[in-house]
């Protein structure tokens, strides 16, 4: 066990730390919240109660998020006694609930998942999909047109897109295209009861059980397809993989590419700039309070003392908003390099479909504006339903007009 020689002292200093209510997004609030700032003008870090009630360590500079997301004294593996809860009920669901929930484990034992995932992940591979992703787009759009001058963009568009990506990587028929939409939202809201989790969690696992017994009887060119051909991973873990794949690949792409939608449209000039989509992705940080960890060897962080069983959320768009890394942080502005983000997330577990959510972004924002030149928003601002209840920021609804 490391500790630092003020170790005492410090554990004083934090036993007279003062508490603060966790941050919610609120109605009429700017996102991040402004707390964020305040954060982190203070010395060392926060410590904040959860709607759980767990007290955990808010992280929001810059530097310290990247070492937290790396640091092996760190771990991302919720069977970790103290690791955080984020509401009254549920949490992230253990490797031994959901095997081949590859995010709750640390290395080595996340390795194995991610040697066998990244082979199909590489920038090759999903330049190759573009051909595909157009055509998903292309017939997405064509089907809102169809439907008359007015639309959600939300529903009719950002979410379309995504399922019927990740379905076809994976090799899931269309027709159950609605299925996962509805148990991937109860999944990643946070009012679901831990009833209506699991509940979801187990028709979703029961149906890619039954379509990984048939890829193994008749393969295609797919993603499951090959996982089982690879032979790293058993049935189970397949299964729990792929119901990963489906959460992380709809839910967060359908939130960047709607807040995406609203922040061009307000600011048309940028559409077909190039250098928006990694600016977006940094500005909107949707996954602000995804990377939840609790830590297992006592460590030193912006000089505090975080004792092994105390948990940490590094809260991704405080770091994606700190000044010290972005020049005036809280303006959009694709002019300047948005090299560095944590969008998704740092270290082991960066997200492996990085390249596939920048390819969904960029061919989804030049068909939508080429396709659709008098898209607009129907509704002022004030009346945008931001999702302040969702693990994952975003919209419920975009209403527009062409």
């Amino acid at each position: 066990m490391t500790s630092s020689p003020t170790a005492g002292a410090e554990a004083d200093a934090e036993d007279e730390d003062e508490i603060v209510p966790f941050v919610l997004r609120r109605p009429g609030a700017p996102f991040p919240p402004p707390e964020y700032t305040e954060f982190r003008q203070r010395p060392g870090l926060v410590k904040a109660a959860l709607p759980s009630g767990d007290t955990v360590w808010l992280v929001t500079r810059h530097e310290e998020v990247r070492r937290i997301l790396t640091d092996p004294r760190i771990s991302a593996n919720p069977a970790h006694p103290g690791f955080p809860r984020p509401s009254r009920t549920g949490g992230v669901p253990t490797a031994d609930e959901v095997p081949g929930w590859f995010v709750a484990l640390d290395p080595p034992d996340h390795t194995k998942f991610r040697k066998a995932l990244i082979p199909e992940f590489t920038v090759r591979r999903i330049r190759a999909l573009r051909p595909v992703v157009e055509e998903i787009v292309d017939h997405t759009i064509d089907r809102m047109l169809a439907r008359g001058d007015t639309a959600d963009l939300v529903e009719d568009f950002a979410l379309s897109v995504p399922s019927l990506v990740i379905s076809s990587l994976l090799g899931v028929p269309k027709v159950d295209r609605g299925f996962f939409e509805a148990k991937t939202k109860v999944l990643v809201t946070i009012n679901s009861t831990d009833e209506e989790r699991d509940n979801a969690s187990q028709q979703l696992l029961r149906y890619l059980n039954r379509l990984i017994a048939i890829k193994t009887k008749r393969p295609g060119d797919d993603l499951i397809s090959k996982l089982v051909e690879g032979g790293l991973l058993s049935p189970q873990e397949l299964s729990g993989v792929a119901m990963l794949l489906l959460i992380a690949g709809h839910e967060t792409t359908a939130n960047n590419i709607a807040l995406g939608a609203v922040t061009l449209l307000n600011d048309p000039r940028w559409i077909g700039d190039e250098r928006t989509i990694e600016e977006l992705l940094r500005f909107h940080s949707v996954a602000d309070l995804v990377a939840l960890r609790v830590v297992v060897e006592d460590i030193e962080i912006g000089g505090r003392l975080l004792r092994a069983g105390e948990g940490v959320v590094p809260l991704v768009a405080g770091a994606n908003h700190d000044p010290a890394a972005f020049d005036r942080p809280h303006v959009f502005d694709p002019s300047r390099s948005a090299h560095g983000h944590v969008a998704f997330g740092y270290g082991v577990h960066q997200c492996l479909g990085q390249n596939l959510v920048r390819l969904e972004l960029e061919v989804a924002y030049q068909k939508l504006f080429a396709r659709i030149p008098t898209l607009q928003i129907a509704v002022p601002p004030e009346e945008l339903p931001f999702k302040y209840d969702g693990v994952l920021f975003g919209l419920h609804a975009l209403p527009v007009r062409w």
